[in-house]
């Protein structure tokens, strides 16, 4: 690969998230890039070795700016709950450091989904996310591997209806539907892949990065229902459906109740909500039906699903 051709200064906003430190570990293990993780001067975060630390007031312009500069891209992988204002003030904050590429805090869905992201409740987020970079004039790629699976099991009832501690199953309906869901470390191994490719198209031909760019990079561990999730769970338990109590309700009625819940104040009806909407009947859980998935153009290993789901297990026991 041409050196002048490569992604070789990375910058990763929340790089000891949940997902912002398997980011950093992939990629460093490609030894292709300088990491350099970009955090707030008060914060006491500690890093794994090989990563740099830049430290910078997140509400000032010619400090982010200072951090960000020489950097090829910048990966922002902050909580969702960081508010639009901020994710914006670093994208304007990156290009004006000369940034070209940028990664936006959207995870999981498909951001080109006008009919999930209508009503989906993180739907607004992902287009105004989205929408910053566009307007920015920088390149985005969304990072689209749906939600985190073992972390999403362990969420219990709020997530996947799940309750492994109590033994407990809500099935959104009849529990068949079937989503795409990624472990971390899959995402992990999703991005170090991406950016270990050239930017532009070689002699060769093979994929490069501009073959993602203002597009969602599609990938996924499994294509599971809850009814799925369950007799996995069951393989490692060792029980039955006789040993769990099981429900079933209406998805259109669990997302309407989670709404109300959160105008109650309790933010876990926005969980619900947002859960139970990507298990309507194709209503864009299952994005690699419309979409395929890149999983093989990037390498990625193939995962097992029971393996996976004996984290969460071993984790409740």
């Amino acid at each position: 690969m041409n050196m002048a051709n490569s992604i070789k200064n990375v910058a990763i906003l929340g790089a000891t998230g949940h997902v912002g430190i398997h980011f950093v570990n992939e990629l460093l293990k490609t030894g292709k890039h300088t990491v350099t993780a970009i955090t707030r001067h008060e914060s006491t975060a500690t890093f794994p070795e090989g990563v740099k630390v830049a430290r910078a007031d997140y509400s000032s312009e010619d400090s982010l700016v200072s951090v960000l500069k020489g950097h090829d891209i910048v990966v922002i992988t902050l909580p969702s709950t960081t508010g639009p204002e901020l994710h914006e003030f670093i994208v304007k904050s990156a290009v004006k450091a000369g940034i070209s590429w940028i990664v936006p805090n959207v995870y999981g869905s498909d951001p080109n989904n006008d009919s999930l992201n209508e009503d989906w409740a993180f739907g607004p987020t992902t287009r105004a996310n989205v929408k910053h970079v566009v307007d920015s004039g920088a390149n985005w790629i969304v990072m689209t591997g749906g939600y985190w699976y073992t972390w999403s099991l362990l969420a219990g009832e709020l997530a996947y209806g799940i309750d492994i501690k109590n033994k407990k199953a809500v099935f959104f309906d009849d529990g068949t539907v079937k989503l795409n869901t990624s472990t971390f470390s899959l995402y992990g191994k999703a991005l170090a892949a991406l950016l270990s490719l050239p930017v532009t198209k070689e002699a060769d031909g093979k994929s490069a990065l501009e073959d993602w760019k203002n597009k969602p990079l599609f990938f996924s561990s499994f294509l599971v229902s809850q009814r799925d999730m369950l007799d996995s769970v069951h393989r490692f338990m060792g029980t039955t459906d006789n040993d769990w109590t099981i429900e079933h309700v209406d998805s259109k009625k669990r997302v309407a109740e989670g709404w109300e819940t959160l105008k109650q104040g309790d933010r876990r009806g926005f969980v619900r909500a947002m859960y139970t909407r990507t298990f309507y009947p194709n209503g864009g859980g299952d994005y690699q039906s419309a979409n395929g998935l890149q999983n093989d153009i990037l390498g990625l290993p193939e995962e097992d699903l029971d393996t996976a789901t004996k984290e969460a297990v071993d984790a409740v026991a």
